[in-house]
């Protein structure tokens, strides 16, 4: 039996000491170590299965972490993470307290850029070049592996548009595997594909009229080809392009043939690839798939309604939609600005347009919804899945600013059910005819209710409701995290707390609001978002406006940035966990 090489690699260093015959054992290695950590452990998968040749030769051949290396998107850089001496902590990955499952400055020198949404690098790495030659650093590289189909992202074709007319020694090296979570899609995919048929546009090449010098496309698991082409490029300077065919989940014969499956399996079988079921038994919806079979059936009433989702129809569940009603389904690729935008345009001609992104996502968007659909009074109705805390993702993907970012905006209706048959009946109402744009906010994760799928009911605008009466405190919550006040209060035993739902941020049920000012001498306020802002900013700022002399106690995501962890274990964290706030009504 070969001697063990992954064991002593404790940095580049240790890698570059290596034959070039060794290191196809090297990247056997190290796919068999994210095989079973991650079968154990959960978290991406194929992305990083599918570089772990193009990670080998990059740190290699390069004089990391002196040379400057940016993955895009962060989840294909578990072996970049094992390679750069994090191998003896892997296993803690996305754990709380544990290593992110992203790349983070600082986790390591060799994380110089972190990145968890997409498309950031070939700015991020155009910004460090251009500040090496100002600093008289002209030797050093600068290199951006961009895949998982990033590269359609309209901020990194800013990115290559400026670096064309630089002197930046940049190397954007294209990590070409037809598909991100779900398959590529638009028309730079297609042209990409040409490339792999054997067409080279050796007159229209796209990305040598961006004045990059192209080479490619070579065999991303072909180390002795990647491994003289990134030497040859060494010595070239200015602005290259290395376009690199993969296969994201590379060495893992399912996760090969069901890339959408094994971009995040879960737990599975390390040797078959065989993904373990989750749970059994009659459990609550997702609230994605609540989304989802709502917008078929309501689509089956309303042959105005359209779907629109950024690269994400399976995690959304746009996908039913997608499959139902094929021609009233887009997914624009990883674009989040030209889906809220297009949607808009959608809504101008009368349709009604269900745009769904992820609260992380939508961040990307913020000058679109201000601009071309708050402003113009565009009745889209924007669905913001993943909103609050999602648990392993961490930092970059936490849903928990868009209560406070969107709420400043004029003219725009914001809405957070408490649950699934709550989403169902303010979808409905949205499509009815609203003058004004929604959004509607919904957690990752199951609710709590098996049967569902109730009879549509049209909601009131801004109305808000008492789910439990008292005299001597009033609890008002907005959106899912109202369950978690349900039973802390039922648990403390106070019969002296009242809670107050509301289901509308945006516009606040002014009415309930002055007749629980008139009542009550305290008020706690409870959101899965952040305090600054928020939720609890808003009532405190109408209960002074209107002259009620009351103390307002506000429960949300604290004013740090929350890392990974499990749900449960971070909304312990904030303290809006059951038992955290059963202690909190038990003491006051």
């Amino acid at each position: 039996m070969s001697e063990k090489l992954l064991q002593k690699i404790d940095s580049p260093t240790d890698l570059r000491k290596l034959e070039l015959s060794q290191l196809p054992q090297v990247a056997k290695e190290l796919r068999e170590f994210i095989i079973g950590i991650i079968s154990q452990k959960e978290g991406h998968l194929g992305a990083s299965l599918g570089v772990v040749e193009l990670t080998i030769a990059l740190h290699y051949v390069f004089d990391t972490p002196e040379d400057l290396l940016v993955w895009d998107v962060g989840h294909q850089a578990y072996g970049h993470k094992i390679l750069t001496g994090r191998r003896n902590v892997f296993h803690t990955n996305r754990d709380l307290g544990g290593i992110s499952g992203f790349p983070k400055r600082e986790e390591s020198q060799y994380d110089v850029f972190g990145v968890g949404h997409s498309s950031t690098s070939v700015s991020a790495v155009l910004g460090m070049a251009l500040a090496s030659n100002l600093k008289g650093n002209t030797e050093r590289n600068h290199i951006a592996v961009i895949g998982d189909a990033s590269i359609a992202s309209g901020m990194a074709f800013e990115a290559l548009n400026h670096a064309g007319v630089t002197d930046a020694n940049i190397l954007i090296i294209l990590n070409d595997n037809a598909i991100g979570i779900d398959p590529s899609v638009g028309a730079l995919k297609e042209y990409l594909t040409s490339f792999k048929e054997g067409h080279l546009h050796e007159e229209n090449n796209i990305f040598k009229a961006l004045n990059f010098d192209y080479s490619g496309p070579i065999d991303g698991h072909n180390l002795e080809e990647l491994i003289s082409e990134l030497n040859r490029l060494k010595t070239v300077k200015g602005p290259k392009f290395l376009h690199v065919l993969t296969t994201k989940g590379k060495g893992l014969q399912l996760a090969e043939e069901n890339q959408v499956k094994y971009h995040a399996p879960g737990k599975f079988d390390p040797e078959t690839g065989k993904i373990y079921p989750k749970e059994e038994g009659d459990l609550p919806p997702k609230f994605q798939d609540v989304f989802g079979h709502t917008l078929v059936e309501l689509a089956r009433l309303n042959e105005s309604i359209i779907g629109v989702t950024p690269a994400m129809p399976s995690g959304s569940s746009m996908k039913f939609m997608m499959e139902a009603y094929p021609d009233r389904a887009f997914d624009v690729g990883i674009a989040e600005q030209h889906a809220v935008t297009l949607a808009a345009g959608m809504a101008t001609q009368g349709m009604v347009v269900f745009c769904n992104i992820y609260s992380t996502f939508l961040q990307r968007a913020y000058d679109q919804v201000i601009h071309d659909v708050a402003l113009q009074r565009l009745p889209v109705i924007l669905c913001i899945d993943r909103a609050g805390i999602v648990g392993e993702d961490g930092a970059t993907h936490h849903g928990v600013f868009d209560l406070a970012y969107l709420s400043c905006i004029p003219n725009l209706i914001i809405a957070a059910p408490i649950n699934e048959i709550e989403l169902r009946n303010l979808m409905y109402t949205a499509q009815l005819g609203l003058e004004l744009p929604i959004a509607i906010r919904y957690p990752r994760g199951r609710g709590n209710i098996r049967d569902w799928q109730q009879p549509f009911c049209k909601q009131e605008i801004g109305k808000a409701f008492c789910l439990k009466e008292g005299n001597q405190i009033a609890v008002l919550s907005t959106g899912t995290i109202g369950n978690n006040v349900i039973k802390a209060l039922e648990n403390s035993g106070r019969n002296d707390i009242a809670h107050y739902h509301f289901p509308f941020v945006k516009p606040l049920d002014s009415l309930m609001l002055h007749q629980i000012g008139r009542q009550f001498k305290k008020i706690v306020t409870i959101e899965e978002g952040t305090v600054n802002g928020g939720f609890g900013s808003l009532v405190s700022a109408f209960l002074l406006e209107n002259n009620y002399s009351i103390s307002v106690h506000k429960f949300g995501i604290p004013d740090v940035f929350i890392e990974h962890g499990t749900v449960q274990q971070l909304h312990e964290i904030c303290k809006i966990d059951v038992v955290s706030l059963q202690k909190y009504f038990e003491s006051v």
